[in-house]
Formats: structure tokens, C-alpha cells, sequence
């Protein structure tokens, strides 16, 4: 493919989130650079990642694919199994490298699994969006209640699917851009180092949680501006 034709882009929902999310992040900073986005709709359950990854395989052509956190995870595995499909990569928030064991974001979706199946979703959501910004409340609300009463498997499922393996990292030859947030410890910044060191053709872009507040497409900058480095790097 020509670096003067971008691919189309397929980008995958973070767990317990959605593709209105991606798209808020992803859509303005892609269209700038004149790079069409796709953003399936998840399928809440016990099949949610199965259903991500059938997702990826019902794609026409070399496309960019990856997403926000799970949605970077399933598109760097898909990419490794499917090299000749892939044409780059966009990965946001990436949690863990292999299992998931230990990672701040499987505990805590585990730990929200746990809440939503004792005390119900509502309850479980009341507590999970105190304290937090506004517009991260906003999201996880809209996002958990589309889930409705698949969340909890839904997100057991996002824990327990492990991550890009470092040898799958390593065979990944295409262009990818790797962005995270430095004040985001659920997706700690070395996750996102190790990957980019990893990626044979990778950039490393950051931005903050502070930024989305009122920026919510810094995310989606940070990731498609690493990917053009890396992209028209000689």
C-alpha cells in the first residue's frame, strides 16, 4: 500500500466501554489525516472478546486496527496472527503484556465484576464514578448500562483474556503508534513503554487524563500522531 493511500481503521472498545467512546477519541484526529474509522459495537458476555476478534476478521483489505486498552490488546494479537491483513496499528492505553495477573486494570475490573454481581449495576456504578472526573463518570455510565446485565461477564471476560505476548509484539513489523496517559495508574506508562520498545516500528505518544477533561480526542492525537512517526520513519 502507498504512504500516500491511509488505510481504513477498526478500532476496538476498552473493557466495560464502547464504540461511542473510541470514536469520540478516534474519529477527529483520524479524519484529519484522511483515514476512515470503523468502531464496532461490542457484544456484551462471556463471548466478548471472541466477538471483538470475529469483528477484526470480517475486515476487507490491509486495515489499522487496535483500539483503547482491550481494544489494543485484541488488535496487536489479531495483528500477529493476521500480518498480511494488518496495515498498522493504534494502540491507547494498553494494560498488561501477556497475563494479566497482578495488572491494575484486570483487578479492577474483576473488582467491579465482583460489585455489579453483589449489589447489583446501578449500585455498583454509583460507586465506581464518585470521585472520578465528569466526564469519565459520563462514559462509564452511558457505557456500563448499554451493557446492562452482560456487564459483569463482559468484564470478567476483558480480565482474564490475556494480552499481546512479547514475542507477538516483537514479530509486528507495520507502522504502530502507542500513546498513554502518564497520570492514568490503571494503564501504567511503562506498560506503554515496553510495548513501544518492543514494536519493531513503534512511536511512543502520551498525553493526560487532565487533557481529556476538556480534550477528550488528546488520546486519540497522541496514538494516530505516533503512528504517522513511525509510519514515515526511514
Amino acid at each position: 500500500m502507498s504512504v500516500t493511500e491511509p488505510p481504513t481503521a477498526v478500532l476496538l472498545p476498552g473493557t466495560g466501554s464502547d464504540e461511542v467512546f473510541v470514536r469520540s477519541v478516534f474519529a477527529g484526529p483520524l479524519a484529519a489525516v484522511g483515514v476512515a474509522l470503523r468502531t464496532p459495537r461490542p457484544r456484551p458476555g462471556k463471548d466478548l472478546v471472541k466477538a471483538h476478534l470475529a469483528a477484526l476478521d470480517a475486515t476487507e483489505g490491509p486495515v489499522l486496527v487496535g483500539g483503547i486498552s482491550l481494544g489494543a490488546h485484541l488488535g496487536a494479537l489479531w495483528a500477529a496472527a493476521n500480518p498480511d491483513r494488518c496495515a498498522g496499528l493504534l494502540l491507547a492505553l494498553p494494560a498488561w503484556t501477556g497475563d494479566s495477573a497482578g495488572a491494575p486494570a484486570a483487578l479492577a475490573a474483576r473488582h467491579s465484576a465482583a460489585d455489579v454481581r453483589s449489589r447489583g449495576l446501578e449500585a455498583a456504578l454509583s460507586t465506581a464514578v464518585t470521585g472520578v472526573a465528569p466526564w469519565l463518570a459520563a462514559e462509564l455510565t452511558r457505557a456500563w448500562r448499554g451493557y446492562g446485565p452482560a456487564l459483569a461477564d463482559s468484564l470478567e471476560a476483558a480480565a482474564d483474556h490475556p494480552g499481546p505476548a512479547q514475542a507477538d509484539l516483537t514479530s509486528l513489523t507495520v507502522p504502530a503508534g502507542v500513546a498513554s496517559c502518564t497520570d492514568d495508574p490503571i494503564h501504567p506508562i511503562e506498560t506503554a513503554q515496553a510495548w513501544a520498545e518492543a514494536l519493531p516500528r513503534a512511536h511512543l505518544g502520551t498525553t493526560s487524563l487532565s487533557a481529556m477533561s476538556t480534550d477528550v480526542e488528546a488520546l486519540g492525537r497522541a496514538t494516530v500522531l505516533a503512528w504517522l512517526r513511525a509510519r514515515f520513519e526511514r
